[in-house]
Order: C-alpha cells, then structure tokens, then sequence
C-alpha cells in the first residue's frame, strides 16, 4: 500500500500548490478542464492533475474538500493513460448544484452525474481499476459507499492516478486534497447479498 503523494508529477502543473504532510492544496488557473470532443465539439486538456503510478489491479483512495461557487468548479481524482484515454471523477458544479460527476474518455469523452448524497464539499472517492475496468464510488465519511459509475477503460499494465481539480469559468478554485492512497484492488463484491 502506497500512501501519500511522494513520487507524482503534475499534468499541467499550476503556479499555487504545496504539498505539507499528506495534504495537497492547489488553486487553480483560468480557464482549465479536460474535456474531448463530444456534444462541445472542442478539445481541452489544460486541467490540474497530481499523478502517481500504478500498475493494473489498483484500488485508490481519496479525499477532497473545496468550495465549489463558479459554474463547472470541479475536484476529484483521474486516471490518466494518454492525452485519448483517461477518467476523471468528482464533485462538478453545474447548472447552480453539486454533482458527483464521472467522465469516461476512450476517444472522446462522456458525462455522468448524480446526488447519492448532497454534502459535497467534503467528500471520499474510492477507484478499482483491472483489466480493462473502473469501478467507481463516493462516500461522504469513508464508510458508508455509493457506486457512481462500472465503465470500461482501455487496458494497459499500467496507469498514472490521483488528485484532479478544473474551473473552466475562472480561476482561483482551492481545493485541498488527503487521505490519498493506492493498494491492491478491492475485492469487495460489487453488490451486495440480499
């Protein structure tokens, strides 16, 4: 089990960040998202992301608090393979509410939300990435979990993940990340018995 955020690098490294025990604080720049293709027609790639390795068969863990006050204010975690192939998941400000909020991009991206829960400005996200899946959940005390989202994602032996933060409609987003860890994936059955 890997905790903490030694050994990343930045996707797009923005000019305020600092690391200080296991919490990472960013703010971020004008104007950044990640987003391909679909519906929008455009291509962004200018987003913050803090990224670690990790090989296949990989569950990671995270927590993230922000207060999300500008349209498409967004904070959670990507995997991240290349520029084609790669998730993003967390809390998104739109339309004047909080989603939890997954875009899938295999070529081009997609967009999921939902409100399993509605304090979202301190939130756990938990991600199972092997062979060729992702399995994605929210919790607001690292206990008690939804699933947000069973996607498939291009194979590979290996990925970069972690923290990831946007605000495509301004700049000055702070968003403190914690709790960050990668160990072996979950083997917690997908649903549960009844």
């Amino acid at each position: 089990m890997k905790t903490g955020f030694g050994g990343g690098a930045w996707l797009n490294e923005p000019s305020r960040w600092s690391i200080d025990g296991d919490q990472l604080t960013v703010t971020t720049e004008n104007e950044t998202d990640f987003w391909r293709e679909t519906y929008y027609g455009f291509v962004h790639d200018n987003g913050h992301a803090y990224l670690l390795p990790a090989d296949d068969g990989f569950t990671a863990m995270l927590r993230v608090r922000a207060n999300y006050t500008a349209n498409f204010d967004q904070a959670g975690m990507m995997l991240h393979l290349d520029d084609r192939h790669w998730l993003k998941c967390g809390v998104e400000l739109t339309d004047g509410d909080r989603f939890l909020s997954v875009v899938v991009t295999n070529g081009r991206s997609d967009w999921s939300v939902c409100q399993p829960f509605r304090e979202l400005g301190d939130y756990r996200l938990r991600m199972t990435v092997k062979d060729g899946s992702v399995l994605i959940h929210a919790s607001r005390d690292g206990a008690n979990w939804s699933m947000l989202r069973v996607a498939a994602f291009a194979a590979a032996p290996s990925y970069r993940v972690g923290p990831m933060t946007c605000s495509p409609s301004r700049a000055g987003l702070e968003v403190v990340f914690s709790d960050f860890s990668i160990g072996p994936a979950s083997t917690e059955p997908l649903h549960a018995e009844v």
